[in-house]
């Protein structure tokens, strides 16, 4: 997913940032992520913890996202079919 964060539509800064999970279809589990933008390296060590973790999409899903932040932008993904 391609968006502006939440956190800086209100602030009017042009910032950018790029989210994507990838996910084993047979098994639902979580692979791989990916994240281009502000606050990545922090982001991602966490959702690096999940991973090996072993944690699955629909655990992703039933996470509540802190908002207004760039992380919560994991949490709210929409599944694409390839």
């Amino acid at each position: 997913a391609r968006f502006t964060p939440l956190k800086y539509t209100l602030s009017g800064r042009d910032e950018r940032a790029f989210v994507k999970l990838i996910v084993a279809a047979s098994s639902d589990r979580v692979a791989g992520a990916h994240m281009v933008g502000p606050e990545a390296a922090e982001v991602i060590q966490g959702i690096a913890i999940a991973l090996k973790a072993g944690a699955t999409k629909a655990m992703f899903d039933a996470t509540l996202g802190i908002h207004p932040t760039l992380a919560e932008e994991f949490v709210t993904l929409r599944r694409l079919e390839a």
